[in-house]
């Protein structure tokens, strides 16, 4: 799940091997898989180390999408030994590929959600969105940007979230209209909040961005007060598993790391390292997130059939858009 993570402070020091040709694996080294949004401190690191005896390695490999297709094409020469980030709009295409050893263990949870720039909008005195529908209108023509479905499991989860809201016969014809709207489509979430959003660090030319219910947390300035804000309606709740992977070299310290992501030390970190809710229950959220990172107040999408409605999605939305 690509959240808001504090990538130039923390993923430095916690990213140990970065992405590219399959690791060497000595038995005493982990290997993880992970999105390229993904965070862990280094004190996470050398607690992990210290109680399982095991170094850990990192290998970050694109959007949550793209992460998931490269480890089923590589699946018989398997570049990792656990992986973190298969959400749930993945775990049915995991599962069809017997990509993972045992189950999927839940790590933490997000609400998919429009986020829109504050700022830009009263600087430029138009109504800022209230729903998704509205997006569609010309007032907010070349002011959206969202992810690639096909690469991007934020992406799809949006997707999901207009079959869902729109209907089978409604949710070409909304996408249509975004794009003759003027939407922009980028590979991943990092591009598209990062980049080209204009309420982040980017300072991009799009005010509105398809991100989380908890982003504005990030986003919080000198005055107390968020730049962003996030449309709460229409959303669709993202869970990140992490799991074995089927013909890991080192089985042992993979169940290791997973374990120690359901961990109180490691649940306790994730709201403020990815601003993610974790799965463990009872864990302190930070003050701030009850008034800039609120779940959504209407979830959708819940009881599609991903798996078996993915690949039918895509070729819709590819048809208008490639």
């Amino acid at each position: 799940m690509q959240k808001l993570f504090k990538i130039a402070a923390l993923a430095i020091s916690a990213t140990i091997g970065l992405t590219g040709c399959a690791p060497t694996n000595d038995n005493k080294t982990v290997v993880l898989v992970t999105h390229d949004s993904f965070v862990m401190s280094s004190t996470l690191i050398k607690e992990f180390e210290k109680e399982s005896g095991f170094k850990l390695k990192l290998v970050k490999d694109g959007d949550a999408g793209a992460m998931t297709n490269k480890l089923i094409l590589t699946k018989d020469q398997p570049i990792g030994d656990a992986v973190f980030g298969i959400d749930n709009t993945l775990t049915g295409l995991a599962a069809s590929n017997n990509l993972i050893e045992g189950d999927l263990s839940a790590i933490d949870y997000g609400d998919v959600c429009m986020n829109y720039d504050k700022t830009w909008f009263a600087g430029h005195s138009v109504p800022a969105p209230a729903s998704i529908t509205q997006l569609t209108d010309p007032i907010y023509k070349n002011l959206t940007v969202v992810e690639n479905p096909a690469t991007s499991s934020t992406g799809m989860a949006f997707l999901a979230a207009t079959v869902a809201k729109f209907g089978d016969a409604g949710y070409q014809g909304y996408w249509k209209n975004l794009k003759t709207n003027g939407v922009k489509i980028d590979a991943g979430w990092e591009d598209a909040y990062y980049t080209d959003f204009s309420g982040s660090s980017g300072k991009g030319a799009y005010p509105i961005v398809l991100s989380y219910s908890s982003s504005p947390a990030d986003e919080v300035r000198d005055n107390g007060q968020s730049q962003t804000a996030s449309i709460l309606n229409d959303c669709y709740r993202q869970t990140e598993y992490a799991g074995v992977l089927a013909g890991a070299k080192n089985a042992a310290g993979a169940k290791a790391i997973v374990e120690f992501m359901n961990s109180l030390s490691f649940q306790q970190a994730l709201p403020e390292a990815m601003y993610v809710y974790p799965m463990m229950p009872n864990v302190s959220l930070p003050a701030s997130w009850a008034k800039f990172a609120p779940a959504a107040s209407t979830l959708v999408g819940e009881q599609l059939d991903v798996l078996g409605e993915r690949k039918t999605w895509l070729d819709n939305w590819s048809a208008i858009f490639e």
